[in-house]
């Protein structure tokens, strides 16, 4: 599994890390199993927050052991962004993925907090030791803007925001941005809300074209190309141990520019929309 800096952090990490949004849904042996599985390929990047119920819990067990091989990520609602709530709601998530530190710690999306209350609770707990580093999920450039003029360069480690083949709106502005001051960008929901191309249509052509090319799957070259750019990270969910296999193989995928063309053609990403997409 190829690896790159993490934005500022300095810290290489797994160009396709783990998702866990729903992970507690279904067996949770089954969802362990795909978790360790994962992070046995290389996906040692795991992302959860405090919103996706029990995943926290699963996580722990799947990583028992196995902490320091992990680049482990949470995040705090914008509800409990206080200054106060930010470092509570942190230390409610170490005891649940018993662990004494995050490698990332996340505001979950913008709220009424000011950030200036954010931003000093997560210097805070850097302080203290119990994360390493912070930073954002769905921030807009105007957000990223906001939060620059609070926080300084080099603080903000990542901007966590959707991303996929049918939506590709942070190629407007985030990326961009994010790009010029050393932001990492991490797609959550790299294959779409339940509505990733079907084999017929225009793209999912395009993209079957280039996995039978590969003797890779559709899925992997779609992962492939949201990571094909040095800042730009991927958080896949797997339901399976084969499930987390594929995604895993998708890190190693390199595709040639006249691919990523191709690509650029079948998913137009269209207008800058008013307000940034987001799950």
């Amino acid at each position: 599994m190829k690896s790159k800096k993490f934005g500022t952090t300095g810290h290489g990490v797994s160009v396709i890390g783990q998702g866990t949004w729903y992970i507690d849904r279904g067996d949770r042996k089954q969802a362990v199993a795909a978790l360790r599985r994962g992070i046995d390929l290389g996906m040692t990047h795991i992302d959860t927050a405090e919103m996706y119920g029990d995943a926290e819990l699963v996580i722990a067990e799947a990583i028992a052991g196995r902490r320091d091989e992990t680049y482990l990520v949470s995040k705090v609602l914008p509800g409990n962004a206080s200054r106060r709530g930010t470092v509570e709601a942190c230390e409610r998530s170490l005891k649940r993925l018993k662990t004494d530190r995050l490698d990332c710690y996340l505001l979950h999306w913008r709220g009424n907090f000011p950030l200036a209350e954010t931003v000093g609770a997560f210097e805070q707990l850097v302080s203290s030791g119990k994360i390493r580093s912070w930073g954002v999920s769905n921030f807009d450039a105007d957000d990223l803007d906001e939060l620059l003029d609070v926080a300084g360069e080099g603080k903000i480690a990542c901007n966590q925001v959707l991303y996929h083949l049918q939506e590709r709106a942070i190629e407007h502005a985030v990326i961009p941005w994010c790009a010029k001051h050393g932001v990492a960008v991490v797609a959550y929901s790299p294959f779409g809300h339940d509505d990733f191309p079907r084999p017929n249509s225009k793209g999912g052509e395009a993209l079957q074209a280039i996995a039978k090319h590969h003797g890779v799957s559709a899925r992997q070259v779609a992962l492939a190309f949201l990571a094909r750019e040095p800042q730009l990270f991927a958080i896949p969910k797997a339901s399976s141990a084969e499930h987390a296999a594929e995604n895993a193989a998708a890190g190693d995928l390199v595709l040639g520019a006249d691919e990523i063309a191709a690509l650029d053609r079948a998913f137009p990403r269209g207008p800058k929309p008013r307000s940034l997409p987001m799950l």
